[in-house]
């Protein structure tokens, strides 16, 4: 009986060490859509950005990952995703706030207009600050897409704009995803750009035998890359979270 007490109170005690260890981590919630989502395995090598940003910092953040396929501001919210985020949040969490891709296409059922847009960016930071937490709105990362002059497209123009808009009205930190990831996408050029991209000829991948041509989705190369983009804005808007970036060795 003794024993058994004994293990009880080691249990107890292990309960209370994990609770206040969390209790001290910093959360990252990513919320968004697929450019940023954690990808099932059928879908490999299709990769979401926020898959490898997960492994850029140190033991202290815990990055959570609540980015859906195909979501937008509105439907993420219709779709209950948002309020169990903010039940779970913190004081000196993040809240990561990437849409754009599906808010913006009018034959989408996941179409939301400009003004709705807006306000469902607003909502997610001003529940985010009601908790304390601190938002951080991106704007829609870009697709890979060029002209006949071998010029990046600008396909988010408009609702990048809003994101920026409501940034600057309430004082959020803004990372502009799309301008850095255009101009990435324009460094490498046409053809190596394809090389970001979920692009697979026939046979090449058991997952899509028949070949995948994606101009949207990264593979893991694109991913790591564009997660890269978002570390940087991190430490160039000097977030207390970039004191928390991995440094590299140096040897």
């Amino acid at each position: 009986m003794k024993f058994l007490k004994q293990i009880g109170f080691i249990f107890i005690v292990a309960i209370i060490l994990a609770f206040n260890q969390a209790k001290d981590k910093t959360t990252i919630f990513l919320i968004g859509d697929s450019t940023m989502s954690q990808k099932s395995m059928k879908a490999y090598p299709e990769t979401g950005w926020g898959m490898p940003f997960t492994h850029f910092f140190d033991s202290t953040v815990v990055v959570e990952n609540h980015a859906q396929n195909g979501r937008s501001t509105r439907t993420f919210i219709e779709e209950n995703r948002w309020q169990p985020i903010l039940t779970k949040l913190k004081k000196g969490d993040y809240v990561f706030i990437q849409f754009g891709h599906n808010d913006e296409v009018p034959t989408k059922k996941s179409y939301t207009t400009e003004k709705d847009f807006k306000s469902n960016l607003l909502r997610f930071v001003k529940e985010s600050r009601s908790k304390k937490a601190i938002p951080v709105l991106i704007t829609p990362v870009a697709r890979r897409k060029f002209n006949s002059e071998g010029k990046i497209v600008d396909t988010h123009e408009i609702y990048a704009a809003l994101v920026k808009e409501v940034a600057q009205q309430n004082k959020v930190p803004v990372i502009d995803l799309s301008s850095s990831s255009m101009k990435l996408l324009q460094d490498f050029g046409v053809e190596k750009s394809a090389y970001l991209f979920n692009h697979l000829a026939p046979g090449q991948n058991p997952n899509y035998p028949n070949c995948k041509i994606d101009d949207t989705h990264f593979n893991e190369l694109g991913a790591r890359y564009m997660a890269q983009l978002v570390l940087a804005e991190i430490k160039s808007l000097n977030l207390a979270l970039s004191s928390k970036i991995i440094k590299p060795v140096k040897k």
